[in-house]
């Protein structure tokens, strides 16, 4: 009983802090592009613009919410429930230093490349039940997209298994104490950044949504905080994303001096500066190019980085 109410508060704790950090990713990416476009951000309510995202929550909290004839309400409201909640699950087995975690299953990964794949039936059932064209197409382009470069990303996963000898994320971060595994596993790093983002739906791969084809993609008829639980999602995902790219292949909590949850941050702040800089710095492209993409390049890549990995391990 006390070893799960360790666990309950452990996990509430650590959902309103993704939250929080979700919430002023919003601000923190529209600084950002900001700065690329060489003009200002959000400034104006509170001190350099840091309570915008309290105006823009309150905002959607009183938006009409809308509803189209024929939707199925039940499959409408769940669709955004399931993206918002199930993004923060991966937060189970990350573990921010030695001592900061919820859990340290042992099949840690097969747990993550679990739950990341639930997400789909968010876009999928919310797209659907909306009784229009565009969210249809656009959770029928999510489905198809996830599923596609979840197996990419699961290869370049299965040769850090083999690269470690554990699928437990605890320890393959503790595994990296000498050396971080984005070097002997750059090809798999680079699948595994190029797959993320388009699980995650970052531009280039933001086909779901594509505004200039789909309005809006699965959220085009959302509105108030249905819209608002699908725009969690997007930023917890991100998140989340930083957070494994860290565990994974940047040494997690080791750093050149004292390990500890400090060096974890700052590693998950760059990454995520650099996929904001690659969303506003490159074009979207075509999804019959993004699915080539997928199956004809990254696929194939992570299977060679498999392949060398395991002659490495077995010769070595």
């Amino acid at each position: 009983m006390r070893e799960l109410l360790i666990v309950l508060l452990k996990s509430t704790l650590f959902i309103l802090v993704a939250l929080s950090g979700a919430a002023y990713l919003v601000y923190f990416e529209r600084k950002v592009v900001a700065y690329i476009q060489e003009r200002y951000g959000p400034n104006r309510v509170g001190p350099y613009g840091l309570l915008q995202i309290l105006a823009d929550a309150v905002k959607l909290l009183f938006k009409e919410e809308i509803t189209l004839p024929g939707a199925n309400r039940f499959l409408y409201y769940l669709g955004p429930m399931i993206v918002a909640s199930f993004a923060f699950l991966p937060l189970a087995v990350i573990p921010f230093s030695s001592k900061t975690f919820i859990s340290r299953i042992d099949v840690g990964i097969v747990y993550i490349m679990a739950v990341g794949a639930l997400t789909t039936y968010g876009f999928l059932l919310g797209g659907w039940a909306s009784n229009s064209k565009y969210p249809l197409l656009g959770g029928l382009r999510a489905s198809a997209q996830l599923v596609s470069y979840e197996i990419a990303m699961g290869i370049a996963l299965l040769a850090l298994v083999v690269q470690s000898g554990t699928l437990s994320v605890y320890t393959l971060v503790e595994n990296q104490r000498h050396l971080w595994y984005i070097l002997p596993q750059f090809l798999g790093f680079l699948v595994f950044l190029l797959a993320g983002m388009a699980e995650i739906n970052r531009l280039p791969f933001d086909l779901p949504e594509a505004e200039s084809e789909l309005v809006g993609g699965y959220h085009t008829e959302f509105s108030s905080m249905k819209f608002a639980l699908f725009f969690l999602g997007e930023y917890t995902n991100l998140l989340v994303f930083s957070a494994l790219a860290t565990a994974f292949y940047l040494g997690g909590y080791w750093g050149p001096f004292r390990p500890g949850a400090h060096w974890f941050f700052l590693k998950m702040a760059l990454f995520i500066f650099v996929l904001m800089w690659i969303r506003w710095t490159f074009p979207r492209v075509r999804f019959d190019q993004l699915m080539n993409f997928g199956w004809k390049f990254l696929v194939p890549l992570g299977l060679a980085n498999l392949l060398f990995t395991s002659i490495f391990k077995v010769v070595l």
